[in-house]
């Protein structure tokens, strides 16, 4: 389909917005009432409109005309619907009141009617605690509307570095797109993507300098050449037009970039990091230890002060005794290096964990874009 304007629903940090704009769609709204959580909006994307509303509560009505599109002008609607009522790791609570927002995302596509519409969640959604909440959601769609047999997808088989695994949930207005197909989505072949990859050429954190409330330090060399390489290539690049802070980019062109506050350990945590080997787990702190040619495990978000401040487990860097820093995540789910974070470690954890990741978007929205 032609390029067009798109909405992104419980936005977040903007995995899904940076996908879809390098997927060539211009999104025009995005939406979530999680401040911390979008606290970046502004420096990543200055000219994309954010409103920090609760969609529970939103009425259908004002999401158009906050968006500013009239009937059949908007192309697609986008987003991931909170997940930890549905989470195969967690209590999977069923009277989670954050399950409901599923159907509110079906809600806001009956309203909005757009050509097409992207939703992702965590495989539990396909569980029995969770499959009521989406089979509801896709019964409020208009009649004019198919959608494919919602998927899991891994986004290491689409060029990433990390196992991370997804469910996926397509639909479309047969009235304006002919079809759509699994068979359109083509995985990458040609190698996979390692820890290595991703993160060979960035610094440790003892290297940083703080200013202007973010870490800084040096790429630790140039990236491998190849195609060992070419994940770090393409993380090191300038921003499309209009997006990213001047002062990112200013020194992404010095050799710089941010997100490397360090985490203070104790001697006795040092210590028993040192004894775990690549692929093991530190027993008591449960911290899995990366290796170097293989992927990472799904980077987990924790929570907002409204569910317990609670901090999510933290890999450990494949050589140093150290979890990982923010920008070593955000290598790992994909995020290019002039994304900026939080300062504050334990929401940029959780903004980089609830994302999706931009370069597995931009695939799933290219194959739309195409169709």
């Amino acid at each position: 389909m032609a390029a067009g304007k798109v909405v992104d629903l419980f936005s977040g940090a903007g995995g899904f917005t940076l996908g879809a704009v390098r997927a060539g769609f211009e999104v025009v709204l995005c939406v979530d009432n999680d401040e911390k959580l979008t606290s970046q909006h502004d420096v990543n994307f200055p000219d994309l409109c954010l409103e920090r509303k609760d969609l529970s509560t939103l009425p259908p009505e004002n999401l158009r005309n906050l968006a500013g599109v009239g009937e059949g002008e908007l192309a697609g609607v986008i987003g991931g619907p909170p997940c930890q009522g549905f989470s195969e790791i967690g209590n999977r609570n069923p009277d989670d009141e954050r399950n409901t927002l599923v159907g509110r995302f079906f809600l806001y596509v009956s309203e909005l009617e757009p050509a097409f519409f992207v939703m992702e969640n965590v495989p539990g959604i396909l569980h029995e605690h969770g499959r009521p909440h989406l089979e509801s959601g896709l019964r409020r769609l208009p009649e004019s509307y198919d959608y494919l047999e919602p998927r899991k997808i891994d986004a290491s088989e689409y060029g990433l570095p990390t196992s991370r695994e997804r469910v996926f949930v397509i639909g479309y207005d047969t009235e304006r797109i002919d079809s759509l197909s699994w068979g359109d989505l083509k995985p990458e072949t040609e190698r996979n993507t390692t820890v290595h990859d991703a993160l060979h050429d960035l610094p440790s954190p003892n290297e940083s300098v703080e200013e202007s409330g973010y870490h800084w330090a040096e790429y630790r060399c140039e990236p491998d050449e190849g195609p060992a390489g070419r994940y770090a290539r393409q993380a090191r690049s300038l921003p499309e037009n209009g997006f990213g802070d001047k002062i990112a980019i200013d020194r992404l062109n010095e050799g710089m970039l941010s997100g490397f506050n360090g985490t203070d350990h104790t001697d006795k945590v040092v210590e028993r990091f040192s004894k775990v080997e690549q692929g093991g787990r530190d027993k008591i702190s449960k911290c899995p230890r990366l290796k170097w040619d293989n992927q990472c495990g799904t980077l987990r978000a924790g929570t907002g002060s409204d569910k317990g401040s609670y901090q999510s487990v933290r890999p450990i860097h494949p050589k140093e005794d150290r979890v990982i820093t923010i920008r070593e995540a955000a290598r790992l789910q994909g995020f290019p290096d002039w994304f900026q974070f939080d300062n504050t470690k334990w929401h940029s954890f959780r903004m980089i964990g609830n994302s999706v990741p931009p370069s597995l978007a931009e695939s799933i929205l290219r194959m739309i874009y195409h169709s």
